[in-house]
């Protein structure tokens, strides 16, 4: 089966890749020549992540699945969610983002998180939507240099690392990616064939 996951982001690729079983063929934007930037107008994480996952099958006739991710912190409302990626502005600079939000916690004690990443499926004429949650808090200070975004100063509970200390392995068994991927995997092995 091949599927298009909705993304120009390598770093999310290849951790998806990890997680899906053999038999799926994973297409890049790329492969299927979609240079386009997709633009997230959505208010929500669920409404971005199927905005790009219609936009490749309306245009391409692929089935396809993406994902919108947000990291919403307690103390901020749960800013910068919908606006994770972007945060620090339209330059969508990692580094840029967690200083800013570092910044915005100096003074706050109370550090609890949660990242959220929302999947949309179309799959054969049919939407699907899978998520997955992980909590944790923010840490006061960047923390390991693995993994991408805000992983080195998240700290996923029960951890006494970030996910930027964390071997991709352990992370992707325990992250709000790794969880709504494996929903994605257990629907296409029960509904693929």
């Amino acid at each position: 089966m091949k599927l298009v996951f909705a993304t120009h982001n390598d770093h999310k690729l290849k951790e998806v890749e990890q997680l899906l079983p053999t038999g799926i063929e994973l297409l890049s934007l790329k492969d299927i020549e979609c240079f386009d930037e997709i633009p997230e107008t959505g208010s929500t994480l669920e409404e971005n992540a199927k905005i790009k996952a219609d936009y490749v099958t309306q245009t391409y006739g692929l089935d396809c699945f993406s994902d919108d991710t947000g990291l919403l912190v307690d103390a901020l409302d749960g800013a910068p969610g919908v606006y994770s990626a972007r945060y620090s502005g339209e330059h969508k600079n990692a580094k840029d983002n967690m200083k800013k939000l570092l910044m915005e916690l100096k003074n706050i004690n109370k550090r609890s998180a949660h990242f959220k990443t929302v999947v949309h499926l179309n799959l054969k004429g049919k939407n699907h939507v899978f998520e997955g949650i992980v909590e944790g808090e923010i840490t006061k200070q960047e923390s390991g240099d693995g993994g991408f975004g805000y992983d080195p100063i998240f700290k996923p509970d029960g951890f006494d690392k970030t996910f930027g200390e964390l071997s991709p392995e352990v992370k992707n068994s325990i992250s709000h990616r790794g969880r709504a991927i494996k929903k994605l995997v257990e629907f296409l092995k029960n509904n693929a064939s």
